[in-house]
């Protein structure tokens, strides 16, 4: 039987619930900026594309034999698409009723359905928000699109990748998103049209680093893992910024997340801890796919009523809250329901 991974599952809960801090500070804070607390919060992403090579490798590479490739995509579409759909719909509801925002208010209603329409697809949609967002009624789905990207490149070729053309790949990943961070400053980008190649950078490197680390089976063991790398998390997306943060993110990425993949896959949790990961597993994706519709408008607000820091502080300590609370309900409620359906109604491998 295999084994199971269930501080990779917490630390993704850690990496999910940090996103939602760093998205809150940043309405603050004006965007990425010198002053903002967790300037590095975004490589969250980064470290989410590791997790998932890791984990797609150890669920799915022994099962070529008894799967096809077309099973695969419906295996992956079942786990992952329910919440995209869930979300953009947040998204154009929020988009709707948003009362800082003028667009919302002016919008061409045939141009919102087709958006959303487009969105339930993961494609890149309409900027209807003036972000330059490809996904501008749930921005987060730009990473998800990746995240599909890789894993339709895993079931085409990476499941034949030997572990020496697996090097190869990610030695030229790595120097890519090397010269990226160094040449844009840092990685924080990607979600844009503009810099939609920068997504696929730093989706690639990470991705295969992950397959190649389970394939490899260098797992690091040691005590308190989870709460050894979760405090590491912490620390490497608040480190503050200077002269060499483009080369500090990459370094990030290709050394500190793969150290902190191998200790969680090779460390043990049990007792209170254990149902801690289990928890923050479960809500890690329904947090991060669902809260930021509510970021725009809390964006919106600050930016319009200009609310002093202590104003601020209790709304966003309001919408952590909210989004815990809305991640749970997103899970059990709805996530786990609809892949159940699915699973009856369409997949024949599960």
């Amino acid at each position: 039987m295999k084994p199971h991974y269930p501080i990779l599952d917490g630390l993704r809960g850690t990496a999910a619930i940090l996103v939602v801090i760093y998205h809150l500070f940043e309405a603050y804070y004006g965007g990425i900026t010198a002053n903002h607390p967790m300037r590095h919060g975004y490589l969250a992403v980064d470290f989410f594309y590791l997790l998932s090579g890791f984990v797609v490798g150890y669920a799915y590479d022994d099962r070529w034999g008894r799967m096809t490739i077309k099973e695969f995509f419906k295996i992956r579409l079942t786990r992952l698409h329910p919440l995209v759909i869930l979300g953009v719909i947040i998204g154009t509801i929020g988009f709707l009723y948003d009362p800082y925002t003028a667009s919302a208010r002016h919008i061409d209603i045939y141009k919102l359905l087709l958006t959303m329409v487009i969105s339930f697809t993961l494609l890149p949609s309409p900027d209807i928000r003036g972000w330059g967002e490809t996904h501008s009624l749930d921005g987060p789905c730009w990473s998800l699109l990746q995240e599909y990207i890789a894993n339709f490149v895993y079931a085409l070729f990476g499941r034949k990748m030997t572990k020496a053309v697996l090097w190869v790949i990610i030695t030229i990943g790595a120097i890519a998103l090397t010269i990226t961070s160094c040449w844009h400053g840092d990685l924080g980008t990607g979600w844009g049209y503009d810099t939609f190649w920068i997504a696929v950078v730093r989706m690639t490197y990470p991705f295969f680093a992950g397959l190649l680390l389970y394939r490899t089976g260098r797992l690091i063991r040691m005590p308190s893992a989870y709460a050894v790398c979760s405090l590491l998390l912490i620390v490497l997306f608040f480190m503050p910024t200077g002269r060499y943060t483009g080369i500090y993110e990459a370094l990030c990425i290709i050394f500190a997340f793969p150290v902190l993949v191998s200790m969680g896959a090779g460390g043990t949790v049990s007792g209170w801890l254990g149902k801690v990961c289990r928890f923050s597993g479960e809500i890690s994706y329904p947090i991060y796919i669902t809260h930021y519709p509510f970021i725009y408008i809390y964006t919106a607000w600050i930016g319009e009523k200009k609310p002093s820091a202590a104003q601020v502080l209790p709304v966003a300590c309001g919408l952590f809250v909210l989004f815990i609370l809305l991640a749970w309900a997103a899970y059990r409620l709805y996530d786990l329901p609809v892949r159940a359906w699915l699973k009856r109604v369409w997949l024949t491998n599960k």
